[in-house]
């Protein structure tokens, strides 16, 4: 089969194509990555010279590239990672990420429909849910938990979700959606918690934490959230939702305090700042569904994950420092 996958040069699309290159030979993987400024080429320099892959540079929101790309390359399958998708950005400027998350959607699937695309997979975010409140450990999130957005990023992510749902309904499009909780794990650009806290404890400077730490986040290794993605792609029920949760509730606060300590950092580096405009209280998923009907578990616990995690970003601190740098934008040449 040949797959297109979108945001490949992403964080969690990058971690995607390193699995699936290699684990499936006799497939072709195509990656298509705008290159913005949280696509990193780096992340997937690797991969090539694969003779099951190629990189392509464009943007999911040109549907005349869109369309010529899909008559050229002839795709099977397509896995759309491509996303805005840093909350606090999108408070600042709402306007790309309908752009991109919805409108960049709708191009994608206007394009299977046209090309008979065997099967499209909206990779999407537990944050549709909205919240929970964090005196009931009972309640989680599940695949019927109404949408119930809080920010103009999970509010384009529940649009996107809803058409896809839509062009399933309507038009008979092979569809299915997968949510996940908080990914962490290598190459996360750094701007989002975790790489953040390591990068600024090895410089000794003020690590900052919203409000009082208390926000609580379901965490999942990005290794094991693309292992449910693969399996929903390849065998989950058309026209179908599944959570990929981490079972790993922890407060912000704990991550910092885990990542200081295995850093042997002190914890006066903690510098408490204004919380977020609407900021979620808990996350929490219920991933019975996809466990029980594709045989999906976790590889990794906490503890085991988020260990590597901070020794990859150790070892790999010139990965962060081309990122701060600006240098990364010149990985890549057309």
């Amino acid at each position: 089969m040949k797959f297109l996958v979108t945001g490949g040069a992403g964080f969690i699309g990058s971690n995607y194509l390193h699995y699936v290159v290699n684990k499936y030979e006799s497939d072709y993987f195509v990656c298509l990555d705008a290159l913005t400024y949280a696509g990193n080429y780096n992340n997937i320099k690797e991969l090539e010279g694969k003779k099951n892959y190629k990189f392509v540079h464009g943007d999911i929101t040109d549907r005349n590239f869109i369309n010529n790309l899909f008559e050229q390359e002839k795709f099977d399958v397509v896995v759309n990672f491509a996303a805005e998708s840093h909350v606090d950005n999108s408070i600042k400027n709402p306007e790309i990420f309908l752009t991109t998350n919805i409108i960049g959607t709708e191009v994608l699937m206007d394009a299977c429909l046209k090309y008979g695309i065997k099967r499209y997979h909206q990779v999407s975010t537990d944050e549709v849910y909205g919240d929970l409140p964090l005196d009931r450990p009972d309640l989680l999130f599940t695949e019927n938990t109404p949408i119930h957005t809080s920010s103009p990023y999970s509010t384009s992510k529940a649009s996107a979700d809803l058409l896809v749902m839509a062009y399933h309904r309507t038009y008979g499009l092979p569809v299915t959606i997968s949510r996940c909780s908080n990914n962490y794990g290598p190459y996360q650009f750094p701007e989002k918690l975790i790489p953040v806290v390591i990068s600024k404890a090895l410089k000794n400077e003020k690590v900052p934490v919203y409000g009082t730490g208390e926000n609580v986040r379901d965490w999942i290794h990005v290794h094991d959230h693309n292992i449910g993605v693969d399996l929903i792609v390849r065998e989950g029920k058309v026209g179908e939702v599944y959570n990929l949760g981490g079972h790993s509730e922890r407060n912000n606060l704990t991550i910092v305090k885990t990542i200081l300590k295995q850093l042997g950092k002190s914890e006066d580096l903690i510098e408490f700042v204004a919380d977020r405009k609407g900021h979620d209280l808990r996350y929490a998923i219920d991933s019975t569904k996809v466990e029980k009907e594709l045989g999906w578990t976790r590889t990794y616990t906490f503890e085991e994950g988020i260990k590597e995690t901070i020794d990859w970003y150790v070892n790999n601190q010139d990965w962060i420092e081309n990122i701060l740098s600006g240098e990364y934008k010149n990985a890549y040449k057309d």
